[in-house]
């Protein structure tokens, strides 16, 4: 069955604009919820309704045991792929913290062989270049 890990944008898209609904009820499909996703969602959720959406979708995933939260060995390879990003593709971390969660939730994904579905196809495929793992980019 395959694993997916669904980025923070895609379940925006949802909340907002009921988007993606396909996707993210999709069968034969494993869904993890990333524990950076999770922080990204609650960042941006002003409003009591946005913020129950929240509650509500970290609930099921918890009833589920599927939060994904990223590994010492994880936040190991990170912070190798960060320097790389850094170094080879121009990437200036202390001003583009998104690339960071981006890099966490892609290097979880792979630690559990899922696939992470996303609209920001940048930094992602900038990350595929020094890390592999596996990408669907929907828009």
């Amino acid at each position: 069955m395959r694993r997916l890990v669904i980025d923070t944008n895609v379940y925006i898209d949802w909340f907002n604009r009921g988007r993606h609904a396909d996707l993210l009820f999709l069968r034969d499909t494993v869904k993890h919820l990333s524990a950076v996703v999770l922080m990204e969602l609650r960042v941006g959720a002003f409003s009591l309704r946005d913020r129950r959406l929240v509650q509500r979708v970290e609930a099921a995933f918890v009833k589920s045991g599927r939060i994904l939260v990223p590994s010492r060995a994880v936040f190991v390879e990170a912070g190798d792929a960060l320097r790389r990003l850094q170094a080879n593709r121009g990437f200036h971390i202390e001003t583009s913290h998104s690339i960071v969660n981006d890099v966490l939730i892609a290097l979880s994904a792979r630690s559990i062989g899922a696939t992470v579905v996303t609209q920001n196809g940048d930094h992602f495929q900038a990350i595929r270049a020094v890390r592999s793992f596996q990408l669907v980019v929907i828009r």
